[in-house]
């Protein structure tokens, strides 16, 4: 093969991401997937005739002038993709198990009047709230990639604690809960949430919150054809066995186990532990980094559960449920049936051609130590112990859900499901983690990792780095990227574009 300018290890949005960039920008450059598909999140896989979403079930600022659409403008994409807003009265609705729903609207004014015809005694509260979101989304719109900056700043909200901020903002204590409603997009524990994490996150829904259109896997082809008008290389079954670091870099990468190539420069959008366990010969990262990422706690997983429906059975609601069993949206362990089932997300797939869903995905979070015993077995070949726990946790999920949705029920056709056990198997996330390593405002310094390496020209990007999510991850690989070919140049470039 030929030497190419860029190797980049993973397939899913943060190295697609790099990839476009940087073929954007005239460099050679290869994407290693060990999957048989690219996308990672962005995949989708078939059961029954049905099209499945893997794990991006809608994105943030995609409205013209927004970040992601000026990101998107600029990868060349935008006209390749459908996505349709969500309902700007209510993108999530958050139900505290009591009957009564509340609506995140889109839009700063009317997220504020909405939430304020509920608690009106607490609209300059909620006022501020929307003043803090804007303050950090601020940091990374396209004005500021104008003026050469991929971020301005916003590194004092890592510091801060998500929980504490809302806490003392907000007198009602079901307010609180409200607001905080869709903590299961960044995380549970209220002794580490950042509220830079949260803020991005939110911001960015308030900003313009969409849902691709058909499927998400259309959104990674048009990444993969785009790198590929660029001369870049897009190569599928390619796991990374071994790379190669020779006086001070890294010379090549094997796939494999047995195919060498050649490049100037590596870029790693998987998990770090895993990164720094493929280097051989290294005497350069010290062991200490080493241990301190080995030591980083990941975040939780997700068991999901996928509703095939019978046809034109279930109007398509153009929104997502937080259905919550306690008004404490920060217990994340309560017990539901001897499963653990604290909320779910539920989100209804657009195939844009019709008026009713196909496809309703219902997600949890799920502690690892759930299903650990059988982290040793192979897709296909679980034991019937797994297999059963899965069917139990299921139908609680069912059972759940169709307190909120009455028929739904009978509207299903098929069922499946997944663990965090396939996250680990098929996104090599370590223990399952749907989001990476965890953001704590306690030691921001130590869980926010740089994308540059001690070896120099090894280079780090993904959901890992910072915010996870599709705003956090682009916006990674524009800082990877730009430790290559520039930052100011690199952000000019996207903002101007």
């Amino acid at each position: 093969m030929d030497k190419f300018d860029v190797v980049i290890i993973g397939g899913g949005l943060g190295g697609l991401s790099c990839g476009a960039i940087l073929s954007k920008e005239g460099l050679s450059v290869c994407i290693l997937e060990q999957q048989k598909h690219i996308g990672g999140c962005l995949q989708s896989f078939k059961r029954k005739g049905y099209s499945l979403d893997t794990g991006m079930h809608y994105v943030g600022s995609l409205s013209e002038g927004d970040t992601m659409y000026q990101y998107f403008k600029y990868f060349g994409i935008l006209d390749k993709i459908r996505y349709q807003k969500l309902d700007t009265d209510g993108f999530d609705v958050i139900n505290l198990g009591k009957g009564k729903e509340y609506s995140h609207a889109i839009g700063y004014d009317r997220f504020i009047d909405t939430l304020s015809q509920s608690f009106p005694e607490e609209r300059e509260a909620i006022s501020e709230y929307v003043s803090i979101l804007q303050r950090i989304g601020q940091n990374i719109k396209p004005d500021i990639l104008k003026k050469g900056h991929i971020s301005s700043g916003g590194e004092e909200y890592m510091g801060i604690s998500a929980y504490q901020t809302i806490d003392k903002l907000f007198k009602s204590e079901l307010l609180k809960n409200v607001i905080a409603g869709n903590i299961p997009l960044y995380g549970y524990d209220k002794n580490k949430s950042s509220l830079y994490e949260h803020g991005m996150i939110h911001n960015s829904n308030i900003e313009g919150a969409y849902r691709f259109v058909g499927n998400t896997q259309h959104v990674a082809d048009a990444f993969c054809d785009v790198i590929k008008a660029n001369g870049g290389q897009v190569i599928c079954d390619a796991e990374v066995t071994g790379i190669d670091v020779e006086g001070g870099k890294i010379n090549s990468v094997e796939i494999n186990n047995e195919t060498i190539i050649e490049t100037k420069n590596v870029i790693s959008a998987i998990h770090p532990v895993i990164t720094m366990s493929l280097l051989r010969n290294n005497t350069v990262i010290k062991k200490a980094f080493m241990t301190r990422v080995n030591s980083l706690e990941n975040s939780f997983g997700l068991f999901t559960t996928y509703l095939l429906l019978k046809p034109n059975t279930f109007k398509y609601i153009n929104r997502n449920y937080y259905l919550y069993n306690s008004p404490d949206v920060w217990n994340k362990f309560a017990d539901y049936k001897s499963c653990n089932i604290p909320v779910i997300l539920f989100s209804c797939q657009n195939n844009g051609d019709s008026e009713y869903a196909s496809v309703i995905t219902l997600m949890t979070p799920m502690d690892f130590s759930s299903i650990s015993k059988w982290e040793g077995s192979k897709v296909g070949q679980r034991p019937a112990e797994y297999i059963e726990f899965k069917e139990r946790y299921t139908n609680a999920m069912i059972e759940f859900v169709s307190k909120y949705f009455h028929g739904l029920k009978s509207c299903i056709q098929y069922i499946y499901s997944t663990t965090p056990l396939s996250y680990k198997d098929y996104n090599s996330m370590p223990q399952g983690s749907a989001y990476g390593i965890i953001k704590d405002f306690n030691n921001p310094m130590i869980t926010h990792l740089s994308p540059r390496t001690k070896i120099n020209n090894l280079y780090l990007t993904g959901q890992n780095l910072n915010v996870h999510g599709c705003l956090g991850t682009t916006v990674s690989a524009a800082v990877t990227c730009s430790e290559i070919i520039g930052k100011e140049y690199l952000a000019k470039k996207i903002g101007n574009e």
